[in-house]
């Protein structure tokens, strides 16, 4: 059967169809949260410097970001269930070879397969949703998808932790063999198969491999402190801006930056998902280095940014279509700068009440102001017929912001070799670091001020408004029709 837009959301098969969706994204979700919090454990176990944990979440986010959109292409044309499952075995196989690896080196080439893996599936996973879903439950089914993505968000760090202080860091990655034998048996017995019928011409390979080879001379130049091979990565993006252009079916179509808007939030996002990368990648670093945190006690003390998220998230949202999302999207990074200035008290002997609860509720709060607003955006910047594209590029703009922080900002803090030996000098290459990143908050807020226009969307529920309860990525998924 050919996915035709014709489940309702109510009868069983809808229900399965939602649950394969929700685990297939969680898969993606948990590793871009549970990984951060077994990063000590990961370093003393295979004697691993800065930049093999560099590695070790970079690996997997350039394989992603250089991918998502070719994977979200293949889906339109091979069939969205059959990339789905692909991913899915793909990406299961990579975490068993994440957890039997013996040395750093291993771990990180392991994390580069399991991107790809992730890449193939994480762009079908709403796209099954609105090609089988009636279109009378598709908002329905699109906020469940989300509020449950968000619920997999938030028990990330928790149930990071608690695998790594009762079965070790390896546990992380085994854990997801069960899920991803559950994504396919689900989606081979429930999921309708769905293609794109406007999907043609060639896919554009070379631009996929092109911005593959731009971010991996990004990312080795950043975590090397390597300035020519930087410059070379500089160089690779200048060519697949000229191949895109040149391209019939562009991955990136440059058209799209026509519009002032979506120019304007996609550099918003560059910015405010850049500073993100960074505090969470060394945030919870210097919860376990610095103040001696478990590793569970370390995913618990950043839960309350996600449970605002979840709170907030459909209410800013809500405002953002009444008011336009100029203002949000420039008092939220500001109020999540703020923030960060707070972290700059958590060092060791800082207390959880004291110093840092106040600053992850400020950060927090900022964030539940901006995401939302800004997926409206970037969505009510383009027509309908090109939500998933426009989504796509923004998530794709937004794991590349993340991946080249967390290569370039310890260099630039001054964190290196082995440096977290030493709490005293990690703190302070981390307080470095979170003035960096409060710098590129500012930077967003006033992109946002200076190019976003006030007014309200002028389709108010065309969209969900919690799509950002996964801080890894802005947009809900690249090739999703909302």
């Amino acid at each position: 059967m050919i996915g035709d837009g014709s489940v309702p959301l109510k009868s069983a098969r809808g229900r399965w169809i939602v649950a394969a969706t929700v685990l297939g994204s969680s898969l993606a979700m948990l590793d871009a949260t549970v990984v951060n919090v077994a990063l000590p454990d990961i370093a003393r176990d295979l004697g691993s410097g800065v930049a093999g944990l560099q590695w070790t979440l970079s690996g997997y986010t350039l394989t992603l970001a250089s991918l998502i959109l070719l994977g979200g292409a293949l889906g339109d044309r091979l069939g969205r269930r059959k990339v789905f499952v692909w991913g899915t075995v793909w990406f299961a196989l990579a975490s068993v070879l994440c957890g039997l690896a013996p040395n750093i080196e291993v771990l990180v080439a392991a994390r580069l397969l399991q991107g790809v893996g992730a890449a193939l599936l994480t762009p079908g996973s709403l796209a099954l949703i609105s090609a089988s879903i009636h279109e009378d439950d598709r908002g329905a089914a699109i906020g469940m998808w989300s509020g449950l993505g968000g619920v997999a968000s938030a028990i990330g760090p928790l149930l990071g932790g608690w695998l790594v202080e009762v079965a070790g860091w390896r546990s992380v990655f085994l854990l997801n063999i069960p899920l991803a034998v559950a994504v396919v048996w689900v989606a081979m017995k429930h999921v309708p198969e769905s293609r794109d019928p406007h999907a043609a011409g060639k896919l554009d390979l070379p631009g996929a491999a092109v911005v593959a080879v731009a971010l991996g001379l990004l990312t080795y130049g950043f975590i090397g402190s390597s300035w020519i091979v930087v410059v070379l990565g500089v160089a690779a993006v200048g060519a697949f801006f000229v191949v895109e252009h040149r391209s019939r079916t562009p991955l990136v179509p440059p058209s799209l930056f026509a519009s002032r808007v979506f120019l304007a939030a996609n550099l918003v996002t560059l910015a405010v998902y850049a500073a993100l990368g960074g505090v969470f990648f060394l945030l919870i670093l210097q919860l376990q280095l610095a103040l001696n945190y478990s590793p569970i006690a370390a995913g618990v003390a950043t839960l309350p940014i996600t449970v605002l998220m979840l709170l907030l998230s459909a209410r800013t949202g809500r405002l953002a279509q009444r008011i336009g999302p100029r203002i949000p999207m420039t008092i939220g990074p500001l109020i999540a700068a703020t923030g960060l200035v707070l972290m700059l008290r958590i060092q060791p002997g800082a207390t959880y009440l004291a110093h840092v609860l106040p600053a992850v509720v400020v950060f927090g709060l900022g964030l539940s102001i901006l995401v939302a607003p800004l997926t409206g955006a970037v969505l009510g910047a383009v027509s309908t017929d090109r939500a998933g594209i426009a989504s796509g590029v923004n998530n794709a703009v937004a794991r590349t912001s993340q991946l080249l922080a967390v290569a370039a900002l310890p260099g630039l803090a001054g964190i290196s070799g082995v440096d977290y030996d030493d709490p005293a000098v990690f703190s302070s290459g981390f307080h470095t670091a979170m003035i960096i990143c409060a710098a590129l908050l500012v930077v967003g807020a006033l992109i946002a001020a200076l190019m976003i226009r006030g007014e309200r969307r002028s389709e108010p529920d065309s969209i969900d408004c919690r799509p950002h309860c996964d801080l890894s990525s802005p947009a809900v998924s690249p090739h999703e029709q909302v």
